[in-house]
């Protein structure tokens, strides 16, 4: 099976109609790739096994007038049948790659605290700057 990690890019998201399952919490929709891929500053990787999607990562960078640019890694899932080969870490480096290539000076990333795959993917990095951190999310619809 040949595995790749790859960066989309704007007009590549027809790499990503041929997905495994719970790479994405929901569809992939066409017009939601294509915008998410065209806006500066948005940055997907996906690993693909044979011409399928078995994983992906998303981010998008956030600038601030009063600290330092981050990558904020918004997204990271493998399919079930792939998970424990090391895809994640490969597309985490590939994505705070990016991140320094445009200039980030930090990333960060959120996980359920009951989400132990995670947790322990995000802990085995060596950068962290120390132990996760405690917040409170809100959600507004709009």
């Amino acid at each position: 099976m040949k595995m790749e990690i790859i960066r989309l890019e704007a007009g590549d998201d027809a790499l990503v109609m041929k997905i495994a399952d719970d790479v994405f919490d929901a569809p992939v929709r066409p017009d939601r790739l294509a915008a998410y891929l065209a806006e500066p500053g948005h940055f997907m990787i996906v690993a693909l096994a044979d011409g399928v999607v078995v994983g992906q990562c998303a981010a998008v960078i956030h600038r601030h007038p009063d600290k330092v640019s981050e990558l904020y890694v918004d997204e990271v899932g493998v399919s079930p049948a792939f998970q424990r080969q090391g895809i994640a870490r490969k597309m985490l480096d590939a994505m705070f790659a990016i991140g320094r290539e445009h200039g980030c000076e930090e990333a960060w990333v959120g996980t359920e605290p009951d989400n132990v795959a995670a947790r322990a993917l995000y802990e085995a990095r060596k950068e962290p700057h120390g132990p996760a951190e405690e917040f409170v999310m809100y959600v507004y619809e709009l």
